[in-house]
Formats: C-alpha cells, sequence, structure tokens
C-alpha cells in the first residue's frame, strides 16, 4: 500500500518539496474519514456510502473504470445509488458503462447520475465533433500527428456511458441515505461543473477545479475556459470551512487552514493574471506584448500544487485575451494574412534559399532560442513541404524544444510536430501510443 493520500498531501504542502508524483493512478482505495473513501485513478472515484446505497462523484474513464469498480467492491458491496459528474469530460464520465454493466449482473437498478444541465450540450457537441476530438486528443496527450480524415472511426463519447437522468441549473440540495448534499453550479475549466459541499462531513468534493497543478484553463486546442469565475468558485469553496477537501485529480486535502491557504493561492494567481492581461489590453498592447511582458512570480509556480506540468500561464493568457477580446491579436497583418505557403516561400527567396533557413533555425535551436527556431523552420516547411533536409532538421529543432518545455500540453503538440515530420522522412505513420484519454 502507498504513502497514505492524507498524509502525503500534508507532507507536500507544509514542507513545499515535491519527492513524489501528487497525481497517483493506482487504482488503490484509501479511506478518507467515516464512511468516505478515494479511489486514485484518471480521473479518482470519490465514494460516500449512505443508508440507501453508494454515492460516486465520478466514475473514472472507460479504461479504468472496471479496475475502479472491482477496488469498490473490496470495500463496500452495497448498491451504486448515485453517481454525479463533476463535468462531463470523458475521464470523468467514460467509466460510468462498467457500473451499469456491474449493476445489471448484479440485477441492480443502474445507478441514478446526476450533473449540471450542460453536461447534456457537452455530448452533443462530443457527438458532432467526434473526429476533431480524435485528432487532437492524439496529438495533446500521445504526441501522433493524425490529420483531417485518419481519426478513428469510434466514437469520441463512449458507447454505454450513461447519461444524466437528473440535472440542475444553479444549485440543488438533496438529501440521500440521511446524507445532505449540496451542489453548486461554477464554470472554470469547464462550463459544466459541479462542486459538492457536504455539511455533515464537511468535505467538498471539487471535481477538477484543483488538479495540483496549474489551472488547465488556457489549453491551446479546446474550448474557452473561464479564469475569473474559477478564482470565484475556489473562495466560495474556501469560505465553506471545509476539514475534508478532494480534487478529481491530485491529493485530497486535510484541515481547515490548510485548505483555504491552497485554494485562495490557487484563486489569487488566476486573478492576479487576468488583472495584469487586462490592464494591458485596456491600454491598447496587443497580444503579443501581453504574452511577451505578463508573467506569474516563479516562486508560486514552485509550490505543489501550482507547477506548470499540464497547464501553463503563458497559454492562459492567451484565453483570456480570447475571453474578453475575441480571436484578432493587435497586428493587422495577421487580420486577413497570406498562406503559410505564400508566406514561406517568401522567408525561402529572401534568405537565398531553404538550406539557408534550415541553417538559421538550426543555430537557432542550438542556441536556445527555440521560440525562433520553430518559426523558421515552419517557413521552411511550408515553402517545401516534400524536402527532406527540411524535415530532419525539424525532428531535430521539435525534439529540443520538447526537451525544454515543461507543461504535457507544449510537449504533446511539439512531439506531434515531430511525428509529421518523421512520417514524411520514412512513408510510415510513427507507433505512438496515446497516454491518456480525457475530454478536456
Amino acid at each position: 500500500m502507498s504513502e497514505h493520500p492524507l498524509d502525503l498531501s500534508a507532507r507536500l504542502i507544509d514542507t513545499g518539496v515535491v519527492d513524489t508524483p501528487p497525481n497517483r493512478i493506482t487504482q488503490e482505495l484509501s479511506e478518507l474519514a467515516d464512511g468516505v473513501a478515494m479511489i486514485e485513478s484518471f480521473s479518482h472515484v470519490v465514494v460516500l456510502d449512505t443508508e440507501e446505497g453508494l454515492v460516486t462523484f465520478d466514475s473514472s474513464g472507460p479504461a479504468s473504470g472496471p479496475a475502479v469498480v472491482e477496488s469498490l467492491r473490496n470495500w463496500s458491496d452495497a448498491p451504486v445509488h448515485t453517481i454525479v459528474y463533476t463535468h462531463g469530460h470523458i475521464d470523468h464520465v467514460g467509466g460510468s458503462r462498467a457500473f451499469a454493466a456491474e449493476a445489471q449482473q448484479a440485477g441492480r437498478p443502474v445507478p441514478r447520475v446526476l450533473s449540471h444541465e450542460n453536461v447534456h450540450a457537452r455530448f452533443e457537441r462530443y457527438e458532432s465533433t467526434n473526429g476533431y476530438n480524435q485528432v487532437i486528443n492524439m496529438r495533446q496527450f500521445g504526441g501522433a500527428a493524425k490529420k483531417a480524415g485518419q481519426a478513428s472511426e469510434r466514437p469520441f463519447l463512449p458507447k454505454g456511458t450513461l447519461r444524466p437522468d437528473t440535472t440542475y441549473a444553479e444549485t440543488l440540495t438533496e438529501e440521500i441515505g440521511g446524507v445532505s448534499l449540496e451542489f453548486n453550479y461554477c464554470k472554470g475549466e469547464t462550463d459544466d461543473h459541479t462542486w459538492t459541499w457536504l455539511p455533515a462531513q464537511k468535505m467538498i468534493s471539487a471535481g477538477d477545479q484543483f488538479i495540483w497543478n496549474f489551472p488547465n484553463c488556457g489549453n491551446p486546442q479546446k474550448v474557452q475556459r473561464f479564469p475569473i469565475e474559477w478564482a470565484e468558485s475556489l473562495r466560495a469553496m474556501a469560505g465553506k470551512g471545509a476539514e475534508l477537501f478532494v480534487p478529481a485529480h491530485g491529493l485530497p486535502i486535510a484541515g481547515e487552514e490548510r485548505i483555504r491557504t491552497c485554494l485562495e493561492t490557487v484563486a489569487g494567481a488566476l486573478e492576479v493574471l487576468v488583472a495584469q492581461v487586462l490592464e494591458g489590453m485596456n491600454a491598447g498592447a496587443t497580444l503579443d506584448e501581453i504574452v511577451h511582458s505578463v508573467s506569474v512570480p516563479a516562486e508560486t509556480l514552485e509550490l505543489p500544487y501550482l507547477r506548470p506540468l499540464y497547464d501553463e500561464p503563458e497559454f492562459v493568457i492567451r484565453n483570456v485575451w480570447r475571453l474578453y477580446g475575441g480571436w484578432y491579436d493587435g497586428n493587422p497583418a495577421r487580420l486577413k494574412p497570406p498562406a503559410d505557403s505564400v508566406i514561406g516561400a517568401e522567408i525561402v527567396a529572401l534568405a537565398g534559399g531553404v538550406q539557408s533557413v534550415i541553417d538559421r533555425a538550426v543555430g537557432c535551436s542550438t542556441e536556445g532560442d527555440h521560440r525562433s527556431a520553430c518559426q523558421l523552420i515552419e517557413f521552411a516547411v511550408a515553402a517545401e513541404p516534400e524536402a527532406h533536409a527540411v524535415h530532419e532538421a525539424r525532428v531535430q529543432i521539435y525534439t529540443a524544444r520538447r526537451a525544454a518545455e515543461t507543461s504535457l500540453l507544449a510537449k504533446g503538440i511539439f512531439k506531434s510536430a515531430v511525428a509529421d515530420s518523421e512520417e514524411a522522412l520514412t512513408g510510415e505513420v510513427p507507433d505512438v501510443t496515446m497516454v491518456l484519454n480525457i475530454g478536456e
């Protein structure tokens, strides 16, 4: 048995020393309080024991759902009364089919599913953008160079995923098996999020509003995030006086003061970032000027629960601009730009040939100027997309760029560039396995 999650979280937070990853996928169940347990998976499943049966917060993903059910049954054989979707991402809802199958095999009713009403719209969007979601998730999590038309025919929303049958709009209070639950709607990573307050247990189920990483509030390939509403939800949670706080990724946290400090620190980081971006926008700055002038203090990003290992502040800055200012970045040349192939050919001609551009791109990469290296090699690719010398340099450049990055989102996209050029060089699609398959 690994270190108990509450002991580990207290040690990481109190010392600031991260000597082991806080996001664990062990499929192990740990009791957190009387009648409360958590299964560490992707995502976690939080379990509440009531007189009417079990209430679970999320169901994990389609691949991990069966292991979660097995772990749960080693703890309790009570029927699952209700599954609460904290939001509609695949790693939170895809495991529901395993719960349904287990109930049917035991001759029990399929669990009721409760969520915010916007989960229905999310599922509809997944169905209408099935191919797109396959492409971007292969790129984001596997680094595969998937292109339009290459996506799998399988549905992004797994067949058999349970649909919500009980929904609410703003708040909902229910009593299940003698336990009072207060469901609260908020925006943040998604527009369909639920966090739950259990007053008798002084416990909060937070979903993805806290993930032991810098908030996933800027994901470059996904839909709009909501940083101010995210911060507001964290402050609302902090005001509850919770003594047990359980997110869907990362470790649970015990202790009112420790919980409040963590939540207020994350909220403050988002609020300051938004304030800086808006200050620049109101002063007439371009997106480029804001991206290269706004930052989060290094000491903030060193906190065990705010490290930029999934998303990162630069992406959040761009998302804040999109939220308040649209897609025009302030550079008039990019309002209606030429095709990449046209501008690439112009740059190559000015440089005196594609080899000059390749040489300078490699030189920039060697000097550690990865931003310039990538831009230059993309001009070369756009101008001569079949040239082996271009793709050989591109593999080298993006391999170095990926190694210098911290966030999974950046690493995945840069790895996909490597895979794309490797395919161009060999004619074979690289064998890249997607590590994770989540909604957003």
